[in-house]
């Protein structure tokens, strides 16, 4: 009888310790999602100016990136037509930090409003599979905005 009370006492404490091994490993997604940063900068440290540093990010789906104005007279605003059907586009402040989360896959373009047409322009990657892609490299840019873009574009896998 004692064995069997003891044979039921460790089933108990085994099913109990594999009960808290899910729970953590449950909560621990929400941890694992990651917070990038993004300078809005008027010279870069590769030398270019009015850039945002890094200007290309790829992340996982409910990562988060926050813009920060390391230079004044900057804002992150996501580009029409350069983010993923269903993702919610974005309008910072100048001179505002803004913190946007991106849970859709996809490629998000964006831009600094008030120097876009010298090439101020960014994107990020969610996830592996690119699916609007071939909308973003279609968007009509200005032509500083439009080179530069086609060079984050390049960096796309």
């Amino acid at each position: 009888m004692q064995k069997l009370e003891e044979g039921t006492m460790m089933l108990r404490n085994l099913i109990a310790a594999a009960a808290a091994a899910i729970l953590v490993c449950g909560t621990s997604f929400t941890v694992l999602a990651a917070d990038y940063q993004v300078k809005m900068l008027n010279k870069g440290p590769d030398g270019r100016m009015m850039t945002f540093d890094p200007a290309f990010l790829k992340i996982a789906p409910g990562d988060t990136v926050t813009f920060l104005p390391a230079s004044k007279g900057h804002d992150s605003v996501s580009i029409k037509g350069m983010i993923p059907d269903g993702a919610q586009p974005w309008a910072g402040k100048i001179s505002q930090e803004i913190a946007v989360q991106f849970t859709e896959p996809g490629i998000y373009g964006y831009e600094c409003v008030p120097h876009f047409g010298l090439g101020m322009v960014g994107l990020i990657q969610v996830g592996d599979s690119p699916a609007n892609l071939e909308a973003a490299q279609k968007t009509k840019l200005p032509p500083a905005a439009q080179k530069r873009m086609q060079e984050l574009l390049a960096q796309v896998n």
